[in-house]
């Protein structure tokens, strides 16, 4: 494709000339003769009228604003001039001559957009004010105000039939008003960009010429067609625009289309075809362009003022912009009542204003046969008009203006938005959005970043480390694919990027950091799909495609897998032999909440070790997806709640983190990552929507904690303590049963889970001394219920004894003394080890304790919930530590035979618990447990004659809980 260069001519400067390398939104409109050229820049109070003709001679000045002028808008029979301003007024001229007529409105804050309709009788002006006014330009009365948006209007449309108003603002929402009633049809939320940091650049709607379609820019720098009468999107345009699309217009056809793109580059479209015809790259980024109502030429005008004619515009072999211009069903000229309504009102009234428009709405035959039958029969009309109604309406019209009428009907309107336009769409964990001219986050991990910035035609990227003494620094890559996402782990690194266009496929890479081989990187490439998500593991590549493929490779380049996935990607992320991906389940439900899926694939195994919904706060969307460093599968929303999956009740989410009780009024947080206790992330101030690349960003700790309700207690932090510990020693047990499963040893975190138990007994004695000073009784012998070690137990009736709670410390007493009884009735039934290792738990064994960790580490029972008024309520209780010297001892007449040595091993100790314990002669003293350091002592118990038995083996006394693992190799 040739490539020309556009000469530019200086049309306005900046009021203050230190500004005048700062971009400022600038328009430019031809008149409906091409006779004259307006051009207006937010940075100059000035508008200028050239001769396209001789663009030598001075244009005419017309200075009648205090400040910049934001917005143009001209009549379409050309003999009004229309300028908003950041002075807040709205001022009308007569054209071509200029001269000054009225101040129309006045708001409160800066004009962004303004737009006639199809007659221009009215004028809709908008900005940064809540309300778009709709102004009758016969008398300057304001007729309606329309409210509806939540960011400040910056786009507005008048369909060339004159029935709806469609409206866009700077957070990406757009409406479809219909005139006649001043309702919202439609409601299409984030489907354009967000641009509410930049005002240079502003979000534009455009109805195609023939009214049938609305052109919105695209998220993914494309540009979306709506339907009409439903808001379905049509297709896009989609081709090499690397950056958002900042400004578009129709040909006067409607076959061609010009769009603008922050990359500095204009796109001519063959809309029927769609594709890109032509294009023009630019040294700043081109903010306003105009077709030349007869002529091959496109007028175009930059961020800094200057503007130029692009002449043929479409080549000469396609066909003309100007040849077959569609005509309308109601195209009456301006000049619409003169015939009927010599003297037209000037009263502006609300009823006057709807009878404007239906009949505006309306052909110019059914208004007269309206108007000259108004005494006569009322059916008798409507057949007429019926006959008279043009039978070009299309099945989905049709189809609508039954539906409204089913609704009027019901006193209803139809305000059903289709729920795919809220459908979120896939992103990749730790990315941020592309910037103009800055580097950006490709990835972003607790092992380092990936981030990139282009260049003129290719990008360069750089890998960081957050732990500077890995090793030497790795050389930066220079990406000519224009790759949008990235994954990092410690092995090596994947890119990929979208399709754009025919030319640029699809492709994915992978850069291991070491290698014994040669030529280790490899690519590949995809024909018909593109790479929506990547991930990376050990040994192993994943990127899930457009198709709904799940492509699986080895770190060599070996295709292993290709799954199909039964919804669209939303984000995936891996983790050693894990693969998290979530799905799309289906369309979002009314309430906009996204219905997600999660699965979690073993990739060594080839299984699939989990799957089920995605929880998520009403009303918002995923914004980051993965594993906390022990693995803990973990997802963060937009409305700052951050989840752990934990097995706990079957498999479930549990909310550890709520940013609204943590941020200030004007913080947001971006999360990188977490482990047990804190979550890692980078805050970040309005109007900020993510971090920058550079100064670079400080992590920030933060501390994880439920969201818990106020407590009668005041020990709301008391209670967040105890509900993470129990979180963190249900993870405990899921990982010692998982290892023990493998055969592997579970010694370090039989000690985790020691020290575990002992922290949730001290926070627990803490909330028991809060409830007694809450007089919360009840609740504190709930607590004692849950204490784990006999040390801690005769700690809580040290306490309530102290606070002088004799009825308390009574049932204290007696919870302890069932819990030794239980113990040694857990004794005399002692469970039978199979040869694996499994104990087989009776009924009275499961009333000891909620679960019983056997010699491989798993649950032979699942935990139940907790029965307040059952008297056999009791905390699970964890492996104690071995006295190692005794364990020596015992360990020097065992044989090499794992399965004979045990069972003598283990009666023994049956035995020595059974003289030790038993019911009805047990007796509490005064010596507590005492943990050392590698070593637990149990105090001495007193049998009925009086008489200290000699202290035992702690592995005895526990032996009715934790059988001695065969699999377990003897100390030397």
């Amino acid at each position: 494709m040739k490539v020309r260069s556009l000469k530019l001519r200086e049309a306005h400067k900046s009021i203050n000339g230190n500004n005048d390398n700062n971009p400022s939104l600038c328009s430019v409109l031809w008149d409906q003769q091409a006779h004259h050229l307006v051009t207006a820049s937010s940075s100059d109070p000035s508008i200028s009228i050239h001769d396209p003709l001789i663009p030598s001679n001075p244009p005419k000045i017309l200075r009648h604003h205090r400040d910049g002028v934001t917005a143009l808008a001209l009549s379409p029979n050309s003999t009004c001039l229309a300028s908003g301003s950041i002075d807040h007024s709205v001022k009308l001229y007569k054209f071509p001559s200029g001269e000054f007529e009225t101040n129309v409105t006045r708001f409160t804050l800066p004009i962004r957009a303004l737009a006639f309709n199809k007659s221009g009788s009215m004028v809709a002006a908008a900005g940064d004010d809540e309300g778009i006014k709709l102004i009758n330009t016969i008398d300057g009365s304001i007729a309606r105000v329309l409210k509806g948006h939540k960011g400040p209007v910056t786009g507005l449309a008048f369909d060339p039939i004159n029935e709806y108003l469609a409206t866009v603002d700077s957070v990406g929402t757009v409406l479809f008003w219909e005139l006649q009633s001043g309702g919202i049809l439609h409601t299409l939320k984030s489907v354009a960009p967000n641009n509410i940091s930049d005002t240079s650049f502003m979000n534009v709607v455009s109805w195609s010429p023939d009214g049938e379609t609305l052109a919105v820019p695209g998220l993914r720098n494309d540009v979306v067609m709506y339907d009409r009468d439903t808001a379905e999107k049509l297709f896009s345009l989609r081709g090499d625009h690397v950056q958002p699309v900042c400004y578009l217009s129709w040909s006067p056809n409607g076959k061609y289309m010009a769009t603008s793109g922050l990359d500095r580059q204009i796109l001519i479209w063959d809309v029927d075809k769609k594709q890109d015809i032509d294009r023009q790259k630019f040294e700043d980024r081109i903010s306003g362009m105009a077709w030349k109502p007869i002529g091959n030429v496109l007028a175009v005008i930059d961020v800094m003022g200057k503007y130029g004619l692009w002449e043929l515009v479409v080549p000469s072999s396609m066909k003309s912009p100007t040849e077959d211009i569609p005509s309308l069903k109601n195209s009456n000229g301006v000049l619409l009542f003169d015939e009927e309504d010599p003297e037209p009102s000037t009263s502006g009234g609300l009823s006057e204003f709807a009878e404007d428009i239906l009949c505006e709405s309306e052909p110019s035959c059914r208004k007269r046969l309206r108007k000259q039958s108004e005494s006569e029969d009322p059916d008798e009309d409507i057949d007429d008009e019926l006959n008279l109604l043009p039978k070009t309406e299309t099945r989905k019209k049709v189809h609508r203006a039954s539906k409204d009428n089913l609704d009027k009907g019901n006193g209803l309107r139809n305000t059903v938005t289709p729920a795919w336009l809220k459908m979120q769409e896939a992103f990749q964990p730790g990315a941020t959005p592309p910037q103009r001219g800055k580097r950006r986050f490709l990835c972003y991990n607790m092992l380092g970043t990936i981030t990139t910035v282009e260049n003129d035609g290719y990008s360069h990227i750089e890998i960081d480390f957050h732990d500077t003494g890995r090793g030497p620094r790795l050389p930066s890559m220079t990406d000519y694919f224009g790759f949008t996402m990235a994954s990092l782990n410690e092995n090596g690194s994947v890119f990929a990027n979208p399709c754009k266009g025919e030319k640029n496929m699809s492709t994915l890479m992978y850069r291991p950091f070491s290698s014994w081989a040669n030529n280790s990187e490899w690519s590949m490439r995809f024909e018909g799909e593109e790479v929506k998500v990547v991930a990376l593991g050990n040994a192993w590549v994943a990127a899930i495609t457009s198709l709904n493929f799940l492509r699986i490779y080895t770190d060599g380049g070996l295709q292993r897998h290709i799954i199909s996935l039964d919804g669209p990607v939303a984000t995936a992320s891996g983790f050693k032999n894990q693969l998290a991906v979530v799905t799309h389940v289906s369309d979002c439900l009314p309430s906009i909440d996204q219905m997600l899926e999660f699965r979690v694939f073993d990739i060594s195994s080839g299984t699939q070790a989990l799957t089920g919904r995605l929880p998520l706060t009403p009303g918002s969307h995923l914004i980051w997806f993965g594993f906390s460093e022990e693995g803990q599968l973990s997802s963060y929303d937009s409305k700052g709640v951050l989840r752990v999956f934990t097995s706990q009740y079957g498999g479930s989410w549990l909310p550890v983190f709520s940013a609204s009780k943590e941020k200030k009024s004007d913080e947001s947080y971006w999360v990188v990552g977490l482990n047990a206790s804190k979550l890692f992330c980078i805050s970040y101030k309005s109007p900020d929507k993510f971090p920058q690349v550079i100064p670079k960003p400080v992590l920030s700790l933060l501390n994880l904690s439920f969201p818990v309700a106020s407590s009668d207690l005041g020990a709301d932090a008391l209670e967040n303590e105890f509900i993470l510990n129990s979180m963190h020693l249900s993870q405990i047990q899921k990982r010692m049963e998982d290892m023990a499963g493998a055969c592997l040893d579970t010694t370090a975190l039989d000690d985790e889970a020691f020290n575990m138990e002992a922290t949730q007994d001290r926070c627990i004695l803490r909330l028991i001394a809060s409830c007694c000073n809450g007089d919360k009784l009840v609740r504190a012998t709930e607590l004692m219920k849950l204490l784990s070690l006999e040390k801690s137990m005769k700690g809580a009736i040290k306490l309530v004894t102290a606070l002088k709670l004799p009825n308390l410390a009574e049932r204290f007493n007696t919870i302890l003394e069932e819990r030794l009884v239980n113990e040694s009735k857990g004794t005399h039934k002692s469970p039978l080890l199979s040869f694996n290792g499994h104990a087989s738990l009776t009924a009275d064994d499961a009333a000891i304790s909620k679960m019983m960790v056997t010699s491989n580490g798993k649950n032979e029972k699942p935990e139940s919930s907790i029965g307040f008024s059952s008297p056999t309520l009791s905390a699970p209780l964890f492996i104690k530590k071995e006295n190692k010297q005794e364990h020596e001892k015992s360990d020097q007449n065992q044989t090499t035979n794992a399965k004979t040595s045990m069972e003598p091993s283990y009666a023994e100790k049956v035995k020595s618990a059974e003289n030790v314990l038993r019911v009805g002669d047990v007796k509490m003293t005064g010596q507590v447990l005492k943990v050392q350091s590698q070593r637990l002592s149990y105090p001495s118990l007193k049998s009925s004659n009086n008489q200290e038995t000699t202290k035992k083996d702690p592995d005895q006394l526990a032996a009715p809980l934790r059988p001695s693992n065969p699999f377990k190799k003897a100390p030397n």
